[in-house]
């Protein structure tokens, strides 16, 4: 289903740049990625975020993108070149879908460059991977990352209760989903 590709396209947005990671960007990824605020809300991101942790993850990602597995994206500023975040689509091929994810520093929150990239990616998802569905959760008390998942007209599909354990206790989770013939490019 999805496009023949080995190399990663990089996406532009209005005020972002979406682009592979490189090792370059391990010290800033580390630096974004190790603060309390991230990992309290992201599911995939641990606290304390060790040295080398960076580097591991960002050395998946060009592999994963060629077997089909994931496209992960660095989230950077356009005018000013700073990476601020990530963005990524795990690809499950065999069934058409994606599962979208992101996280932003915590400098960079409310200024609206989640919901940006996050729109990005779904036209990615569906235009250039020709996935049929792509979906996202987040805990129930992230309230922030909910609207985001909203404004990009995703349809709310359940809420998932204490469905994961994080950080020493349960939580729910809350899934949304968007599918091709429901998307328009231009919400």
């Amino acid at each position: 289903m999805m496009v023949t590709m080995n190399r990663q396209p990089e996406i532009t947005t209005e005020r972002l740049i979406l682009r592979p990671f490189t090792l370059s960007d391990t010290p800033l990824v580390q630096q974004l990625a190790a603060d309390e605020a991230i990992a309290s809300t992201a599911l995939n991101i641990p606290h304390p975020f060790e040295d080398g942790m960076a580097e591991e993850w960002i050395s998946t990602h060009q592999p994963d993108y060629e077997a089909r597995k994931a496209a992960n994206f660095a989230i950077v500023l356009g005018d000013e070149r700073i990476l601020i975040g990530a963005a990524g689509l795990s690809i499950s091929s065999s069934d058409s879908r994606a599962e979208l994810g992101y996280w932003i520093g915590k400098t960079y929150w409310g200024y609206g460059y989640a919901s940006e990239a996050a729109q990005a990616l779904i036209h990615f998802g569906f235009e250039v991977l020709s996935v049929n569905r792509i979906y996202a959760t987040c805990l129930k008390r992230n309230i922030a990352s909910a609207r985001v998942l909203q404004k990009l007209g995703m349809a709310h599909e359940g809420s998932l209760r204490q469905h994961v354990y994080h950080r020493g206790q349960f939580e729910d989770l809350e899934e949304y989903g968007l599918l091709k013939q429901d998307f328009t490019s231009n919400p």
